[in-house]
């Protein structure tokens, strides 16, 4: 089983996330942010990661620390899972549909970080989540897992739509990229040798 674990602890947040992805995509999550949690739990079940987040972030503050804490965290420990990466598919796409929503997702575990957004949202919260948090979300768990993450929203209107769409896509495109292939008979997929660097 790939499994990776990060504890975290800092004057701002208190983490603890567990991956495992060979999993079923079962899900224990609480950040303080329901709506986050929500998001995150779309993740883990769209992916089949199994995702176990804990974070106590200061919240009295605002949300930053605990968004931002709790992506690079997760990225770190899903990079530890993957390990070196051998026999994984390395890319993953998907269109994601929500009623009139519409979100493309495309991603390589290539060890160099990079990120591309085109989305955005209308309103300033989802329950009490600020909106302007959910693209440093992906941003911070790009750069910590190695990922270049491209995000993109075609159309749509309803933001809640939006927001679990580009989360589901996110999630689709990973279980595709995290998949071991048996015909790769686990080589590295990089004519290099080594994915990163």
């Amino acid at each position: 089983m790939r499994t990776g674990r990060i504890e975290r602890k800092t004057a701002e947040t208190g983490i603890l996330i567990e991956v495992n992805l060979d999993g079923t995509g079962s899900y224990d999550v609480s950040t303080g942010i329901g709506f986050l949690d929500h998001m995150v739990e779309q993740f883990s079940k769209h992916s089949l990661i199994d995702v176990t987040m804990k974070v106590d972030g200061d919240l009295h503050v605002d949300q930053h620390h605990t968004t931002e804490d709790s992506a690079i965290a997760l990225g770190q420990a899903i990079s530890a899972a993957l390990g070196d990466k051998a026999g994984i598919g390395r890319y993953g796409s998907a269109y994601s549909p929500m009623d009139e929503t519409l979100a493309r997702v495309a991603l390589d575990i290539s060890g160099r970080p990079y990120f591309v957004w085109k989305a955005g949202f209308t309103q300033e919260k989802l329950g009490e989540w600020d909106t302007e948090l959910i693209e440093h979300w992906f941003h911070s768990v790009s750069q910590t897992a190695g990922i270049t993450l491209h995000m993109e929203l075609l159309y749509g209107t309803n933001n809640h739509h939006i927001c679990e769409a580009l989360y589901k896509g996110f999630a689709r495109a990973m279980r595709i990229a995290v998949e071991q292939d048996p015909r790769k008979g686990g080589a590295i997929p990089s004519t290099k040798g080594q994915l990163g660097g």
